[in-house]
């Protein structure tokens, strides 16, 4: 039965890692969209790489502040829900545990183990109240703290990540001209986008060239509404 302990454990690291690289994608994905349609509206009604720059700076650091604030608390407030979860279906272990009891066999049976193997691996797990309880969060309610196992390093990287995200639409205004410097940003947007896209597919499911189009197609719809809306304004205002 340490071959039941060893899965859980390796489930949690799979667990943690997944979650640390769903937040990486969530943030750099979200701070390079919503900067590159900041900078490339601006950038059509200003044609000012000064404006462009100061523009694109402010949001970048509005944006990842944002969204760091909003990783933390939302992963507070489910890590809190865990753990509630947790105190409750410690209490029907205590309260009721032939109950209990029944429910590991069920989820085991439902897995295809009969007779003798069964009765091991039920035994096994009961013996051991944490391995229990652990055993029903993740079986029975399918919750795994290692997604939410800190709220406060959840934040800080979505925030890092979209900072990250967030300058690569900006750089090229530091070193070319408004025009070449849209396209420049456009172009490397679309790539990188559609590289986010393809590992999103890769971690998760989905094909990955499909996933990478798509997530190309809404950072160019941005740009081209943003761009838009600039080159409108610009003219009108």
């Amino acid at each position: 039965m340490a071959d039941h302990e060893h899965v859980l454990g390796h489930e949690a690291i799979h667990n943690r890692l997944g979650a640390k690289i769903s937040e990486l994608i969530l943030g750099g994905q979200d701070g390079l969209v919503n900067v590159l349609g900041i900078v490339l509206g601006v950038a059509a009604a200003t044609m000012s790489t000064k404006i462009v720059i100061i523009s694109g700076l402010a949001a970048t650091f509005a944006e990842s502040i944002s969204m760091g604030a909003v990783a933390y608390t939302s992963t507070k407030a489910a890590k809190e829900y865990y753990l509630s979860l947790r105190r409750q279906e410690l209490q029907e272990i205590k309260k009721t545990p032939v109950q209990e009891k029944k429910e590991v066999r069920d989820i085991y049976w439902h897995k295809g183990f009969r007779g003798k193997f069964l009765n091991r691996i039920v035994n096994k797990i009961t013996s051991s109240r944490r391995l229990w309880l652990d055993t029903m969060l993740a079986e029975e309610l399918k919750v795994f703290p290692e997604k939410y196992h800190n709220p406060l390093g959840s934040g800080v990287v979505v925030g890092l990540a979209s900072i990250f995200g967030s300058l690569v639409p900006l750089l090229p205004f530091f070193f070319l001209p408004v025009f070449i410097s849209v396209w420049v940003s456009l172009a490397v947007c679309t790539l990188a986008l559609f590289i986010v896209g393809a590992v999103k597919a890769k971690i998760t499911v989905g094909t990955w060239w499909k996933s990478g189009v798509e997530l190309a197609c809404i950072g160019m719809a941005a740009a081209i509404v943003s761009y838009a809306i600039g080159m409108f304004l610009g003219v009108t205002i």
